[in-house]
């Protein structure tokens, strides 16, 4: 019986590994995208602070209209949202890479054309997350939690020090130009897959659905508590996007590649930490997986501002990867376990949305805090992590009727 239900197992269910392929190379393209514009903006424009606005556009606005992509993906199906989402960034990026190989991108430009792509990112954010438990049988979903899990840090695993490789050789227009490619590829990899969405006939207008996807959470107990965690945990991690690559490249006079391949030690025992949770029945242990997650986190994190060479810092960032696995399996099936399944779509959506909420504000504040000092910022992280650590046993509850 374990090995009828084991990852193999889950990859022959119809449809799954076409899903995985897809989020895969759009998790790729996303990694690389996310190190890449980064590194890009602090090369080109030598501003942290342009670069935490830039990571903060690139989400916020996207996050802003969660609710109504949510409801249209309730109502309407999920793989056509997703891959216009695909389509949309491949647009976006070659624009960006294009205007900036003919030094033609001032910054109010790249900002604007950040800003907007992002508006459509919780298509395939959400579509493909709330596509998971629905495409598996739910006897799986621990496992599907950590191949979801997984897509994220494979994307660091091999994104990012592609990303910081291409950087060095060949340079950010066409690294972005690389990323481009990638996005296009996840659309054609899920075009065609056979939707299994419920599409949902509420007899509501679309911004009744957004709302009432707002209500259904703002009135579940356990979301909320995810909410509060996740959004004060995202804070800590949208500083350390921005503080750790300005520790490499200051700090330690290091290059775009050493960056990369700091996130792939990362993403790699990540990928380990997850796949082994995914193997472990988590009901009822939900809340405990994400607290030892965090206080691990906070342990690595305390590293950061002491590390005077680069093997404190690598020792930091695995152990940040290694807190990554069972913190997702916990999250990924604590939400879907305490979801009606009738609201996947809308409620996955303004969950996500307000889980994320930290990760732009991290990002927006990161630049004046490294101004200020770099260390005063990584400390700050450690402060923020030990908050969220506490949130899920005093605002999550134990139990739960639709716990089975």
């Amino acid at each position: 019986m374990q090995q009828k239900r084991g990852y193999g197992a889950l990859l022959r269910v119809p449809g799954f590994g076409q899903l995985y392929i897809s989020l895969l190379l759009g998790r790729l393209g996303g990694g690389m995208l996310a190190i890449t514009l980064i590194l890009f903006v602090l090369a080109r424009y030598n501003s942290p602070q342009l670069a935490g606005f830039t990571a903060f556009l690139a989400i916020f606005p996207g996050l802003v209209v969660s609710p109504i992509a949510g409801a249209l993906l309730d109502r309407r199906g999920r793989v056509g949202f997703i891959t216009l989402d695909y389509l949309v960034a491949t647009a976006s990026v070659l624009l960006i890479a294009g205007l900036a190989a003919r030094n033609a991108l001032p910054a109010p430009l790249l900002l604007v054309i950040v800003g907007v792509s992002s508006l459509t990112n919780p298509l395939s954010n959400t579509g493909l997350r709330s596509l998971f438990p629905i495409v598996a049988p739910r006897e799986m979903w621990e496992r599907a939690n950590a191949l979801d899990s997984s897509g994220y840090l494979i994307a660091s695993l091999v994104g990012a020090p592609l990303a910081g490789a291409l950087i060095s050789l060949v340079g950010p227009e066409w690294t972005l130009a690389f990323t481009a490619a990638l996005f296009a590829i996840s659309a054609l990899a899920i075009f065609g897959l056979h939707d299994p969405s419920q599409k949902s006939a509420t007899g509501r207008s679309i911004l009744g659905d957004a709302w009432s996807g707002l209500v259904y959470v703002a009135r579940n107990a356990t979301l909320r508590g995810l909410a509060l965690t996740l959004s004060t945990f995202n804070v800590g991690f949208g500083i350390l996007e921005i503080a750790i690559p300005v520790l490499v490249l200051s700090r330690l006079h290091s290059g775009p590649a050493t960056v990369g391949v700091l996130w792939g030690i990362m993403g790699g025992f990540g990928l380990v930490s997850a796949l082994l949770a995914g193997r472990i029945a988590s009901l009822g242990r939900e809340r405990q997986l994400m607290v030892g997650s965090m206080l691990l986190g906070c342990v690595a994190t305390a590293m950061l501002p002491l590390a005077g060479n680069l093997v404190v810092v690598v020792a930091a960032v695995a152990l940040l990867g290694l807190s990554t696995g069972p913190f997702d399996i916990g999250l990924f099936t604590l939400r879907q376990r305490r979801t009606d399944a009738r609201w996947f779509g809308r409620a996955f959506a303004v969950s996500m949305a307000l889980n994320s909420a930290g990760n732009p504000i991290g990002s927006a504040i990161a630049g004046p805090l490294i101004a200020w000092s770099l260390n005063v910022a990584l400390w700050a992280v450690v402060a923020i992590c030990l908050v969220a650590a506490v949130l899920p046993q005093l605002a999550i509850p134990a139990h739960d009727p639709l716990d089975v």
